[in-house]
């Protein structure tokens, strides 16, 4: 047996060239990919292909070279040169791999397979293509299978360690030299392990003359579990890269979650939610940058004719292009958020009156545009109310209410148009609406409400015929308030139902008391507001409380202005029609303000016709009103209405009316709404 020993020199050689050329291969996106234009990325590739697999090409003949052939050896062309393709195949490939984005789990397999196959397939076939004469070469199955596998496992963890590191961070020079000294290893390992599983036997000689026998057992060893450590930390990076997976699309579904907790459905604008988060990064850049910022409050007109006309999907539609069309005119300080059905709100940060008017004036334009959807032109218009942080208000709710209060003032101009808000006297009044609305949601958990009844009289013997139920706040700091104070913030929170089926409950327990106590002052009316005269479980409701208190429904009387029912006039009609059958009286309030006519009025199953007080506070002998309240108090009468008038102050009131026919008065100048204990003591006025 010949003992043969590997050349030192030409073996570190052969490791630093290895190591040069994967140090380039992993430098080569920085270096030439993200400077070079795009159109000469495919001819940088390849050319870098050329070079890198040029380079390991070098590395194993002068592997090869580094030890001692047992005779004269020459290389066959042909082979050689095909070993280099193969090469440069996979160093093209290896650095196409390296400059990509993103590097799934099929793509890390993938890649490390084909990396490693060609690395072996450039180390075997060159090795087929040395000639050693008198020798033929045969190969140990085992070794060559575990080159294989440290080429695919080193090339694998290589390319794993790569992509981990760039989304961890930007990749420094000592990062990249270990990353390219792990390819090396895979290189090299498989190298000389194949080198070690080549065997020469002479022409026609079973003898065996090893190219590592010096050393040959411990050489084994060593390679070996070189080659199940590189196995192993692969197959802990599959499993990584399979959890990372897992994590990313975790994290994207946890991301998308949130996202919809602060954004629209519909136009994918931000909503509410994100309003109060973006809000306090505004609230504190103006401490820093004393900047102030506007807030458009946009709202469309007519909206409701579009679902109603084209469809809900239609307005749908409408509803997108919007937002489209006015984020064509936003620039980095604006921000646009959907609030309600139709509402939006544009934030202008650091912004001044020239710019918000400016703007304000290109969304009016924008909006008036026809709009064409499924086939369908629709033109529609917008009003805008524009409020001023610090000057308008200094939280989110009053800047709101009062960018409201100014879009109505421009719906009252006649809409299409914007308007600043501005501190009139109504104005000051609603800068309090937005405390009043947060102490209301309170006020109805906690039944703040009280009930005063303010009597009516016949006006025939001035007894007492029957009381109406009014509700007032008792407010914790500001005392008493009336109606007129909270209403109209409870019916834009909804808060209308819940206090209205407060008030009817009352009612009905009141009316309990009085029937078991045998007073008279039947019946009670309570007022119902639009919301609630047309909400779905006003019958089940009233049903509810007649079974509980079991009281007389005739005791029981539900007023309804006038602009209520004509509102819908079949479904007024209907819900009037299902109130009387259920034994309840019926009563149109503030008759004569609003849109109705005796052509409708004749219809209505009522009981009683309250004439609106805009009719007597000037009511004298002589007078328009006294013509006007005599045509309504006669016809009403041959309609077999009773009819009460509100608002009576001065006795010339009270004897004109009586005069006229009017059956019943209320007012001042008789009776004001009292608590029931002050109620209970009166009986008819003396």
């Amino acid at each position: 047996m010949i003992h043969v020993h590997y050349d030192i020199y030409l073996l570190l050689g052969s490791i630093i060239v290895a190591w040069v050329a994967c140090f380039f291969a992993i430098s080569i996106e920085q270096l030439l990919f993200r400077k070079a234009p795009p159109r000469f990325e495919k001819t940088i590739l390849i050319a870098s292909g050329a070079v890198l697999g040029l380079s390991i090409w070098s590395m194993h003949f002068i592997g090869m070279s580094a030890s001692h052939m047992p005779a004269h050896a020459y290389f066959h062309s042909g082979l050689t040169f095909t070993s280099y393709i193969i090469a440069f195949i996979a160093s093209t490939f290896a650095i196409w791999l390296t400059t990509r984005p993103t590097l799934p789990f099929a793509r890390l397999v993938l890649g490390a397979v084909f990396m490693g196959l060609g690395i072996s397939g450039m180390h075997y076939t060159g090795m087929m293509g040395m000639v050693v004469e008198g020798y033929e070469v045969r190969y140990d199955p085992i070794l060559v299978i575990c080159s294989v596998l440290i080429a695919i496992s080193g090339a694998g963890l290589t390319f794993w360690m790569l992509f981990k590191k760039r989304r961890m961070a930007h990749r420094s020079f000592w990062m990249k030299l270990g990353v390219a000294l792990m390819l090396t290893l895979s290189i090299v390992g498989m190298h000389y392990i194949g080198m070690t599983a080549t065997s020469f036997y002479p022409m026609g000689s079973a003898g065996l003359i090893d190219l590592a026998s010096l050393g040959r057992e411990l050489l084994i060893s060593v390679l070996f579990i070189t080659c199940l450590i590189l196995f192993a930390g692969f197959s802990v990076a599959i499993l990584e890269q399979r959890l990372e997976h897992r994590n990313q699309q975790l994290a994207q579904a946890n991301k998308e979650l949130a996202n919809q907790a602060v954004q629209d459905n519909l136009t994918k604008l931000p909503n509410r939610l994100y309003l109060a988060e973006y809000a306090h990064f505004l609230f504190n850049d103006h401490q820093y940058r004393n900047t102030k910022f506007a807030f458009l409050y946009i709202d469309l007109d007519r909206f409701k004719a579009v679902n109603d006309g084209f469809g809900h999907h239609i307005g749908d539609q409408l509803l997108i292009q919007l937002a489209n069309r006015i984020h064509t005119l936003l620039t980095e300080q604006c921000k646009l958020l959907r609030i309600g059905g139709d509402e939006f709100l544009l934030i202008l940060e650091n912004a001044s009156l020239d710019q918000a008017a400016e703007i304000a004036q290109n969304i009016l334009n924008v909006v008036q545009e026809s709009f064409l959807i499924a086939g369908k032109t629709i033109n529609i218009s917008s009003s805008i109310g524009i409020s001023f942080y610090p000057e308008h208000g200094q939280n989110v709710q009053d800047l709101l209410i009062n960018a409201d209060a100014a879009m109505l003032a421009s719906k009252n101009q006649g809409r299409n148009t914007f308007s600043f808000f501005n501190f009139s006297a109504d104005a000051k009044e609603s800068r309090s609406q937005s405390k009043l609305i947060n102490d209301l949601y309170k006020a109805v958990e906690e039944h703040q409400f009280e009930m005063y009844y303010q009597p009516k009289y016949r006006t025939a013997d001035l007894s007492i015929c029957g009381v109406e139920a009014l509700i007032r706040w008792q407010h914790p700091t500001l005392g008493l308030l009336s109606p007129a104070m909270f209403i109209r913030g409870a019916e834009k929170t909804g808060l209308i139902i819940q206090m209205g089926y407060w008030a009817l409950e009352q009612a009905c327990r009141q009316i309990h008391e009085w029937e078991q106590q045998d007073k008279n002052f039947f019946p009670i009316a309570v007022n119902l507001s639009a919301v609630q005269f047309e909400h779905k479980n006003l019958f089940k409701h009233l049903k509810e409380l007649l079974a509980h208190y079991q009281i007389n429904p005739d005791h029981l009387m539900i007023e309804i202005t006038e602009s209520t029912a004509m509102q819908h006039i079949e479904t007024s009609l209907r819900t009037l029609e299902g109130l009387r059958d259920m034994g309840i009286q019926l009563a149109i309030d503030d008759f004569g303000t609003g849109h109705s006519s005796f052509l409708y009025l004749k219809n209505l199953p009522v009981n009683e016709l309250k004439i609106d007080k805009e009719f007597i506070q000037d009511l004298t002998t002589g007078s328009k009103e006294e013509m006007i309240l005599e045509s309504i108090i006669h016809l009403a009468i041959k309609l077999g209405l009773k009819v009460t008038a509100e608002g009576v102050e001065t006795p010339l009131q009270a004897e004109i009316l009586t005069r006229l026919g009017c059956q019943q008065l209320q007012g001042y100048l008789l009776g004001r709404p009292t608590p029931v204990k002050d109620l209970q003591a009166v009986t008819t006025l003396t």
